[in-house]
């Protein structure tokens, strides 16, 4: 990858959601974004203040921050009125958002707090739909336009630990193919990434992160994708290479999504059942 980058996205304007800090993928995607020479507003909620480093990336890439609460239908039509105004019609928004309120506080699947369950919903999966309808209802979208949203296999596969989070992505994908069928009118294409599991301050807040991680990366036949390779990935689906491409779920995951089991697991796994057997 050329330092200087290739000028996938000379002359695009877009929004970012979801950088907190270094470890965040959004701050990856933002950085390979900018390189490419793509100009983007950051958003957060405005308590990521106190918790995150996001001025820093604003500097670094010559961007506005735009606070806004993505579960509130006011803060998100006055973010893309904003963005209208610094940057007019508006070519691409990454959609990186994501916070499972039971799998933080540790409780199980089989007696999740439901206020707490919609909380997740509401921030991982219906804040994507509500962005869209915004950006749509404000003018900010043009036509043309590129939407991606990050998600993870666990949409499509029951990983226990992962819990209400697999809800959360498994409607997130939904809008994603819904909303596709409609912004196809207007040339729009909408995507979700499923990357995989990556060390950023939201993901090690899963209980059993590390086995995740681990497991992903003994049997991903490249191994974990990092940050930075998802957001060189992502930059591809914002440019007009992809510009045929929506609706659709994107494995970046090192192969992952394709294995049933690998060398690796076979030997161990047999031995473990041998013990077992004596």
């Amino acid at each position: 990858m050329s330092d200087s980058g290739f000028g996938l996205l000379r002359g695009k304007k877009g929004v970012i959601f979801g950088a907190l800090n270094k470890k965040s993928i959004a701050w990856s995607i933002a950085e390979s974004v900018y390189r490419e020479g793509g100009r983007f507003a950051l958003s957060n909620a405005p308590v990521a203040k106190r918790l995150g480093s996001l001025d820093a990336l604003a500097e670094k890439t010559g961007s506005r921050i735009l606070w806004a609460d993505a579960t509130s239908d006011k803060d998100i039509e006055n973010l893309f009125e904003e963005a209208k105004k610094s940057y007019g019609k508006i070519d691409f928004i990454v959609h990186a958002i994501g916070m499972g309120v039971n799998v933080r506080k540790r409780r199980e699947y089989d007696r999740l707090n439901y206020d707490w369950y919609q909380k997740t919903l509401n921030i991982s999966s219906i804040s994507l739909h509500r962005i869209v309808h915004h950006a749509l209802e404000t003018g900010a979208l043009a036509d043309g336009a590129s939407i991606v949203a990050i998600s993870y296999i666990g949409a499509q596969r029951t990983f226990t630990r992962y819990s209400e989070m697999g809800d959360a992505k498994a409607l997130l994908e939904s809008i994603v193919r819904t909303w596709g069928s409609v912004l196809g009118r207007r040339g729009i294409r909408i995507n979700a990434v499923s990357q995989s599991p990556t060390r950023t301050t939201a993901g090690m807040g899963i209980a059993g992160f590390d086995a995740l991680f681990e497991f992903g990366e003994r049997l991903s036949p490249l191994g974990n994708a990092d940050a930075a390779s998802c957001g060189d990935y992502t930059v591809t689906l914002l440019s007009d290479l992809t510009r045929m491409v929506t609706m659709q779920t994107l494995y970046h995951d090192g192969g992952f999504s394709s294995m049933g089991i690998s060398e690796e697991f076979v030997e161990p796994m047999v031995k473990a059942a041998q013990k077992a057997d004596q």
